[in-house]
């Protein structure tokens, strides 16, 4: 395996660049798939690094799953590639890994729980409105997903920009944003490293919801303003939104920006940037990177299943 397999941990670097610049240069719904396929692969590729280097790492060590007839006690340290300190830091890498993992679910489970305990009695139907002095508005994703908006929020808003907010949480749930938003989330807890392309993503998903509102509406100045008025009134939700599934509270992203960029012309939606551009080698680092960690750990993988295979070490 060599050291090659150590790079599924470090090449989640060669991603860092695309995360702020997706931002900036692509269509919201071209970063948002991108990033979070980035950051799920990459996230991938760790995982298993670390599970191999548990592996073979500990090899040496009492429990080992391996039969101690297979390990030869003295040529062990020529056959095995890495140290036992190696496989030790590893063991507790993916310990951390399964606990936050599971500390995650445990949170957006109770999220989900909470969120069904407020619509309790509220006649169904795609928009429930809650009579509450509190101005929130956000998507619940579902079977059947809903919008659920308070009457403190409806009163701030004229007939446009209400049709504006519920265009913005509808194309939440057409595009089933809370799936990307959980992958980078789940992604930047395997790896660190990837907690920025976690940001964007959270980022992206709310411009990627403000562009199709303003296509469905065809005014962007009208979201715009709807969007601010949203941001000045709002004072959090009773239930986290779906950005709240990504970080440890609702991050609609900086609405300046957000507002901003409705204020000019609709993004271009090429699927692709030019490679000439920032953008585009960011782009293509990140899938190189992306195509070297998954190759890294293929090439790890099929090592140790060919050597298990052969026999004793």
């Amino acid at each position: 395996m060599g050291v090659f397999v150590l790079l599924p941990l470090l090449l989640p670097l060669t991603a860092l660049p695309i995360a702020r610049l997706a931002e900036r240069h692509l269509h919201p719904r071209v970063a948002t798939r991108l990033l979070s396929a980035l950051a799920a692969v990459l996230a991938v590729c760790s995982t298993v690094c670390l599970e191999l280097l548990v592996f073979v790492g500990t090899v040496q060590l009492p429990g080992h799953p391996l039969p101690d007839a297979w390990v030869d006690r003295e040529e062990a340290p020529t056959t095995a590639p890495y140290e036992e300190a190696v496989g030790k830091g590893a063991v507790v890498a993916l310990l951390a890994v399964a606990v936050s993992w599971s500390t995650a679910l445990r949170r957006h489970r109770r999220v989900r729980r909470q969120a069904e305990h407020a619509l309790a009695g509220v006649p169904d139907g795609e928009l429930a409105v809650l009579p509450d002095e509190a101005a929130y508005a956000y998507a619940l994703p579902g079977v059947r997903g809903r919008i659920v908006v308070s009457t403190a929020m409806l009163a701030g808003l004229d007939a446009g920009e209400r049709a504006a907010l519920v265009a913005h949480e509808r194309a939440h749930l057409a595009g089933h944003h809370h799936r990307y938003l959980l992958a980078v989330r789940f992604a930047a807890r395997a790896n660190p490293l990837l907690m920025p392309l976690r940001s964007a993503v959270a980022y992206t998903t709310e411009r990627w919801a403000d562009e199709e509102a303003a296509r469905v509406t065809g005014e962007r100045r009208v979201v715009a303003r709807a969007i601010g008025k949203a941001a000045l009134v709002s004072r959090g939700t009773p239930t986290p939104t779906l950005a709240g599934f990504a970080a440890p509270g609702p991050v609609p992203g900086p609405v300046p920006r957000r507002v901003a960029a409705l204020l000019q012309p609709a993004p271009s939606a090429a699927s692709w940037p030019p490679v000439r551009t920032a953008v585009g080698l960011a782009a293509w680092a990140a899938a190189a990177g992306t195509l070297g960690s998954a190759l890294s750990s293929a090439n790890a993988t099929v090592t140790l299943f060919l050597v298990l295979k052969a026999g004793p070490l």
